[in-house]
């Protein structure tokens, strides 16, 4: 019988990418036929992304959606279902997105009940970094309440404790696991709180720390990824997740439900007693070499203008909160936030605003630079990996949800939740976040955004420099600010769009004094 696990595709996985190899000369026509040709990077990750969705993981869902114009969509039932058929590639978010963590160096979180298949996921990424199939499953924390910080980082040895006159000649069996460049933590809301800042720490600052040793935790490559499960990211497990940790996961994917039509492969592995993470062709595992190219070609994939523009005035609309605090830079989430206040009963008060209109009033908090971080290097992994020159608004789109869930939460008192089939996206997190970063754009082109933005030409006569402009320019410049905010001290109402915009001008306002000053005083 064929060996089903090791056949790969030799079509390209995408059109117009060179083919998936590497462009022919005179020398690779005497060439062995045992020698291969080299593959690019990109092309590499997406064969093994289609090897694992057609033979490694049955996942035949198809949620990270792309398409040409408007998708071909059916309404189905009675309740407001609605099936869309994209018309480009589209792909399964359980396996791209743990696959774009292991190229980029991220730490994914998977979520879902038991047995759906979180943990194969992670431990193929481990075999595809090159290690065995058993190293990996011995690397695997298991969290479990009793679960030590020596359990997790390796323990002092007892001769030193015996004999080591300070704690610095005391040497540390350290864990093998913490210089993989893939690292797998099970379960990890059933680890002890004290357990779990220790974890924070190899996490956050890429090191571990015991008895005044101290051990780094990337690998040769310099591309660590880190994967972590739980059955709910809503707060269950045995013990609460800290939310320094919560808040250092860069992705969070649910996990897919097993489809009841392909039991026959089902029955095919049981039968053999197969595992899908001991057949991963060797084609398909990244060398060290590999990982740090490939994600610094990720890091290189520009971000057009138009994109960072829409992407700005999404950011925009959900640290502001009027009401928030007396102060205008104060009017913030955080600032109610971090004073033991409900930011929900703030944004109720505020009566003049529209509260349908305003895509903050339904969030909780803002976003952090960290997050914003994220979702760039993720648009930018995801373009890559699609063959793309620069990332487009639909990368964006795409990456929006999985980034920010578990950043941007959701307020339940909001007026939306409780409207006819909006209900369900208080449940349905991910296309609530979709749908928040549509809606922006909506909003984006009927404000005119793309088409005016006279305070992104202020702050672009700034960022040129002040070398050699006169008194009277940086006067006329200073009044064009106050006339911008003389214009928008005439609208009753004000939104967090505007939040942004407004420190903006103060910021340009201040800069622009300092330098006369600094002009007038050299006269």
């Amino acid at each position: 019988m064929a060996d089903r696990w090791h056949k790969l595709s030799q079509a390209p996985t995408t059109a117009g990418t060179g083919e998936g190899t590497a462009s022919m000369t005179a020398a690779d026509l005497f060439r062995d036929t045992a020698e291969t040709v080299a593959v690019p990077l990109d092309e590499k990750l997406r064969q093994t992304y289609y090897w694992i969705v057609n033979r490694a993981v049955i996942s035949p869902y198809y949620d990270v959606e792309f398409s040409s114009g408007a998708p071909l969509a059916f309404a189905l039932g009675d309740a407001g279902a609605e099936l869309t058929l994209p018309s480009e590639a589209s792909f399964s978010s359980n396996v791209l997105l743990p696959l774009l963590s292991f190229a980029v160096g991220g730490k994914c979180l998977l979520v879902g009940g038991p047995g759906r298949g979180k943990t194969t996921v992670a431990v193929l990424m481990g075999v595809l970094a090159g290690s065995t199939p058993d190293d990996v499953r011995r690397g695997v924390q298991q969290g479990q309440p009793q679960l030590t910080i020596s359990d997790l980082v390796g323990i002092p040895l007892p001769r030193d404790l015996m004999n080591a006159a300070s704690l610095a000649e005391v040497g540390v069996a350290w864990r093998d696991w913490l210089s993989r460049p893939v690292k797998i933590v099970d379960e990890y809301n059933r680890i002890p709180t004290k357990t779990q800042s220790a974890l924070l720490t190899m996490v956050a600052e890429g090191y571990v720390e015991s008895h005044d040793q101290l051990r780094k935790t990337a690998p040769v490559s310099g591309v660590e990824s880190w994967f972590f499960t739980a059955n709910d990211d809503a707060g269950g497990g045995t013990f609460p997740v800290i939310q320094a940790l919560r808040d250092r996961m860069d992705v969070t994917v649910p996990a897919a439900g097993f489809n009841s039509r392909f039991l026959d492969e089902l029955i095919t592995r049981v039968e053999a007693g197969e595992k899908p993470e001991e057949h991963v062709p060797a084609e398909l595992v990244f060398a060290p070499e590999e990982q740090t190219a490939m994600r610094a070609a990720i890091r290189a994939v520009p971000v057009p203008v138009e994109v960072r523009r829409r992407l700005e005035f999404f950011l925009s609309h959900f640290e502001f909160v009027q009401g928030g605090g007396r102060r205008f830079e104060y009017r913030t989430k955080d600032t109610v936030t971090t004073a033991g206040g409900k930011v929900a009963e703030t944004i109720e008060a505020n009566s003049g605003a529209d509260l349908m209109a305003d895509l903050g009033a339904q969030t909780l908090n803002g976003l952090s630079v960290r997050a914003l971080q994220t979702l760039i290097v993720y648009a930018k992994a995801v373009a890559w990996f699609r063959g793309r020159d620069e990332v487009s608004l639909a990368d964006v789109a795409a990456m929006v949800p999985f980034v920010l869930r578990g950043k941007l939460l959701p307020n339940p008192t909001h007026p939306r939740f409780d409207v006819g089939v909006e209900r369900e996206l208080s449940t349905d997190l991910m296309s609530w976040l979709s749908d928040l970063f549509a809606e922006s754009c909506r909003q984006y082109d009927a404000l005119g955004r793309g088409r005016q933005d006279p305070v992104g030409e202020l702050l672009a006569q700034l960022d040129a420099g002040l070398d050699g402009v006169s008194a009277v320019e940086a006067s006329r410049r200073l009044t064009a600010v106050e006339a911008r905010l003389r214009a928008a001290s005439t609208s009753g109402k004000l939104y967090g769009r505007d939040f942004d915009d407004l420190t903006a001008l103060k910021y340009l306002h201040q800069r622009y004094t300092a330098y006369l000053r600094w002009v007038e005083g050299r006269a």
